[in-house]
């Protein structure tokens, strides 16, 4: 394993509020970051996001699962384990995803791949009922 990777794995295995200024070690001051409900360009971009993140959940943590690496990409399979008090009754939610990094020596590029619906639409009093019936309809 690189050790961008190394560094990023590491940074993501320990992800807390007090070590957001590792970011900026791990990632290139121009990266652009995606996931499906986000797209920001920067790491002070980068850094406030998750800044924003802590300030409203509980708990964050993330167990990786696989690295597979090649001629400056990755590919991470995620698990996110979260604790918001306005999701699932405040109860902890767990959501796999992927990440696609791109680095040279720092992380340049990251997009994450993970079901928005499970996350977040699944979770709400009202409408997670209602995807989680339309989901039953769709698979009969």
């Amino acid at each position: 394993m690189s050790p961008a990777l190394a560094a990023f794995c590491r940074l993501y295995q320990g992800l807390s509020p007090a070590g957001l200024q590792a970011l900026r070690e791990v990632y290139a001051p121009d990266v652009h970051f995606c996931d499906p409900a986000h797209e920001l360009r920067g790491v002070s971009a980068l850094q406030a996001y998750f800044e924003g993140l802590f300030a409203h959940v509980s708990q964050c943590r993330f167990d990786i699962a696989q690295a597979m690496e090649q001629d400056g990409e990755a590919f991470i399979r995620w698990q996110m384990h979260l604790v918001h008090p306005r999701l699932n009754g405040g109860a902890g939610i767990t959501v796999p995803g992927v990440s696609h990094l791109r680095f040279d020596g720092q992380v340049y590029y990251h997009r994450d791949y993970f079901d928005l619906g499970n996350l977040l639409y699944e979770q709400l009093p009202v409408l997670g009922g209602v995807i989680r019936a339309l989901k039953r309809r769709l698979s009969a």
